[in-house]
């Protein structure tokens, strides 16, 4: 009887081992199995899945006609630019959106478009923003030590904005017909819900716009 005791145990501990050794197999199974998902979970954030993104335009690597930078302040415009052409109430426009909108989402009555050579720009008490530049005259901007003016060519972009330049649209824009477009992040990390809108017409770099959603 203690024999067979013996005998019974010992059977029940290689049974056990068999059983052991399926869970060690299966969880090693789905330990690469889970090893798989996360090495395409880091292929999925690579730069390699981003290449195709359209490129940033920070404001802060622009400056407009050598001198002054997107925000600059109200006597600065009339030294540098001089007197508005024309002055219109953005409350009489009501655009989608204001660049110096308040903090609570409420807007300054009192804010103005200043429009001067084809260019707007957006005015609130003593702060000036470029809301739209237009390449007339001898209006330029230089990004990252580039001059961009209304002889630049896609051609000449491309360089800049390979990625855009392959994403280009042709859209008809209220009172200028049939353009061109490319548009450019505002940020790395999107943080901003707008964008730039860069426009030609021809195939020579017309305007720039700076684009915001309501």
């Amino acid at each position: 009887m203690r024999t067979l005791s013996i005998i019974l145990i010992f059977c029940f501990c290689i049974s056990c081992n068999k059983n052991d050794s399926k869970t060690v197999e299966k969880l090693n199974g789905s330990e690469k199995i889970d090893k798989t998902g996360n090495n395409n979970k880091i292929k999925d954030d690579s730069p390699e899945i981003k290449i195709d993104q359209n490129e940033v335009m920070k404001e802060e690597d622009i400056l407009f006609n050598g001198k002054f930078k997107r925000y600059f302040s109200l006597t600065e415009f009339v030294n540098v630019l001089g007197k508005a052409d024309s002055i219109k109430l953005m409350s009489e426009l009501e655009p989608c959106s204001y660049i110096f909108e308040n903090e609570d989402g409420s807007k300054d009555i009192d804010d103005k478009y200043l429009y001067k050579d084809g260019s707007r720009y957006e005015n609130n008490k003593e702060k000036v923003a470029v809301d739209e530049f237009r390449f007339t005259k001898n209006n330029f901007i230089t990004y990252r030590g580039k001059k961009l003016n209304s002889s630049t060519t896609i051609n000449d972009l491309k360089k800049l904005f390979p990625n855009a330049i392959k994403n280009i649209k042709t859209i008809d824009v209220h009172g200028e017909g049939n353009l061109q477009v490319i548009q450019l992040r505002e940020d790395e990390n999107n943080v901003s819900d707008g964008h730039i809108n860069m426009f030609m017409r021809s195939g020579k770099l017309y305007f720039i716009h700076w684009w915001f959603p309501c």
